[in-house]
């Protein structure tokens, strides 16, 4: 049986508390470019499920399958983080087939974790591709990545948060512009216009990539939930009642193991260890 999902947990030695890990899931489709499938939403959510409960989660990557070798004769497929969904599962439904699906997603399922996520994007991230990263908290990609919304030119719209997101993180009109026109967009200006975090060579993207996540494993699991819940909050809330939100938790945190032990450390000039309360 295909296992669409390979998973992979690296332990972080010289994080506080112990045990601390980050988890890497690779999307494991590479003959269809790892096109999200319903069974890799499936195993997605599940992990999802895994990761929110197990407190030495410090971070979760998302990656793709590197490109196979090619077949004697045939050329090499290019290099891809997720080409979309898998639309062969499109044809011939109907919104009663498709809405429990896009009711119980995997988008949302890693939205609505409160570890930090990152994609790490080495190719194309295409439709429900580039959803899949803009559901994750920052974005690294390989200096030859692509994104794009191309449902229009399917007759859809992105069903994944594509709209909601993407205006958000970049603004109406250029979210206007990259889902009306279908086009694609370099890494270059995929970091020009903030859909990226960064860029790096490919040989370069996955060490830079677990070198992040574990910089932010380091730090205290709880001030690092709290602070993704806060930032979180701005895109729900009007402005004032952000500031209310942030406030709230900032002092409450002084009320923290964790504050005591990282203003102690500071000032002693010596490396906090965190109890993650």
């Amino acid at each position: 049986m295909e296992e669409v999902l390979l998973v992979e947990d690296i332990p972080i030695e010289d994080a506080s508390p112990k045990g601390a890990k980050i988890t890497i899931w690779t999307l494991n489709r590479p003959n269809k470019l790892n096109a999200l499938n319903n069974k890799i939403h499936e195993e997605i959510k599940k992990q999802c499920v895994r990761a929110e409960s197990d407190d030495n989660v410090r971070a979760v990557i998302i990656r793709g399958a590197p490109a196979l070798p090619p077949h004697e004769g045939k050329k090499q497929k290019p290099s891809s983080f997720a080409a979309g969904a898998d639309i062969s599962e499109f044809e011939g439904k109907n919104s009663d087939d498709v809405r429990p699906f896009f009711e119980d997603n995997a988008w949302e399922a890693i939205w609505n974790l409160s570890k930090p996520t990152i994609a790490m994007v080495d190719g194309f991230a295409l439709g429900g591709g580039t959803e899949l990263a803009l559901s994750c908290d920052i974005r690294f990609a390989s200096k030859k990545s692509k994104f794009g919304q191309p449902e229009i030119n399917l007759g859809l719209i992105p069903g994944g948060g594509g709209t909601q997101r993407l205006c958000r993180l970049l603004g109406y009109g250029k979210a206007m512009e990259i889902i009306l026109s279908g086009n694609m967009v370099s890494a270059d200006e995929a970091l020009r216009i903030g859909l990226v975090n960064a860029i790096y060579e490919s040989e370069e993207l996955v060490e830079s990539t677990i070198y992040f996540a574990k910089e932010i494993a380091k730090k205290s699991p709880h001030t690092i939930k709290v602070a993704k819940r806060v930032i979180r909050a701005s895109l729900d809330l009007p402005f004032s009642e952000g500031i209310l939100a942030e406030r709230s938790e900032f002092i409450a945190l002084f009320d923290t193991e964790d504050k005591e032990i990282g203003v102690k450390a500071f000032l002693e000039r010596k490396e906090p260890l965190w109890l993650g309360e």
